[in-house]
């Protein structure tokens, strides 16, 4: 049995892939979390299946990491975990190079010293490692009205967050080039649907507009993005996973291009289909536009070619129809609060103490 090791896969991205594929046969999955604001074992489903093993831990501890590659001899590394809002980069950017700079370099370290013989030769019973790095189309910068990001767009980071993980991504590709670490990246659009943590715009336009509360909007609300559901998200991972050229880049992107303003009104309006409000208006009423964030890109859009045309990936979900379920689903569980006191942990579960480190958020 192959054991495989995801990191942040209590939070939103890393937590719909391990739901999707911790039925595989013949692969034991550990999930490593530090279990802060962003990660909630609630979001996976994992009840009963011996093959999976949740670990409390720190990608920033060196010894929790030493010993899980230690015990478990990884295969493979599906690296979620990142510090990844960006209004928090800019208040303190510390936490952000820790984790998503240090921790992605203590991953790399630990899987160079169990895979490797030499550069570029694996050691026996290694030959089929494989480390895919998750990351970010933000690390390219800001587009303006026209062209799209592709994998040879330079970088161009322009916050503390994006700039953290353009980091780590030359960290990933530096040990291909010199070692021979068998390593891909993935660098994804904005991502929505189930599990979102609140102080993401989707969750933030739900959550506030079932409040009766003014829905704020950055700006002028006409920042663009390029929005991708994250279960295709999962599908192009996995995907890459099996069929990606060691030391590639693959872009995965929705080619679903809107406005904040848009999402926030199509939000509304589904929102009064669905749950009118008391007093007959519309959420729209409660849109409120707010003094622009610091830095704040002005638009992202992904040239996914090389997935679709290399590895066959394509996302099945247009904007419309993922997020009318994405509403539908938080209707459905937004009014359970989550009592986080008290989390699904699994048939496997191994605590581990990390102390005061900075904490590992669970993915983007």
């Amino acid at each position: 049995m192959r054991n495989i090791l995801i990191t942040g896969g209590a939070g939103f991205i890393g937590s719909n892939y391990v739901n999707m594929y911790t039925s595989e046969e013949n692969v034991h999955v550990v999930n490593l979390d530090k279990l802060t604001y962003a990660g909630n074992l609630e979001n996976i489903n994992v009840e009963g299946n011996p093959d999976y093993t949740f670990v409390q831990g720190d990608i920033c501890d060196k010894e929790i990491l030493k010993s899980l590659f230690e015990k478990y001899q990884f295969q493979q590394v599906i690296h979620f975990a990142a510090e990844s809002h960006v209004d928090n980069s800019i208040l303190d950017p510390s936490a952000f190079v820790e984790t998503n700079i240090s921790g992605t370099f203590n991953l790399l370290q630990n899987a160079h010293k169990l895979w490797m013989e030499k550069p570029f030769v694996r050691r026996e019973g290694f030959e089929n490692t494989k480390f895919l790095h998750i990351s970010t189309d933000e690390v390219y910068g800001t587009l303006g009205k026209e062209g799209l990001f592709t994998e040879e767009t330079s970088y161009a980071p322009n916050s503390p967050y994006s700039a953290s993980k353009a980091s780590s991504d030359f960290l990933v590709r530096s040990y291909f080039h010199t070692y021979g670490l068998p390593v891909l990246t993935t660098n994804c659009s904005n991502n929505y649907g189930p599990n979102q943590h609140d102080e993401k715009l989707i969750p933030t336009i739900i959550r506030t507009a079932l409040k009766e509360e003014p829905i704020p909007i950055y700006g002028d609300g006409k920042n663009v993005r390029d929005w991708l559901y994250v279960s295709d998200h999962c599908k192009g991972i996995k995907l890459v996973l099996q069929k990606g050229r060691f030391g590639e880049t693959y872009n995965i992107g929705g080619r679903n291009e809107r406005e904040n303003i848009y999402i926030a009104q199509k939000i509304c309006d589904i929102l009064d289909t669905l749950t009118p409000r008391k007093n007959k208006k519309s959420y729209k009423d409660l849109i409120t536009f707010v003094i622009d964030r610091p830095g704040h890109d002005k638009r992202y859009a992904i040239d996914a070619s090389k997935i679709e045309n290399e590895l066959g990936w394509k996302a099945i979900e247009n904007f419309e129809s993922g997020i009318e379920k994405t509403v539908k689903w938080y209707l459905k569980n937004i009014v359970h609060e989550r009592n986080h006191s008290g989390r699904r942990l699994g048939n496997k579960t191994t605590p581990i103490d990390a102390g005061n480190k900075q904490a590992v958020n669970a993915g983007f």
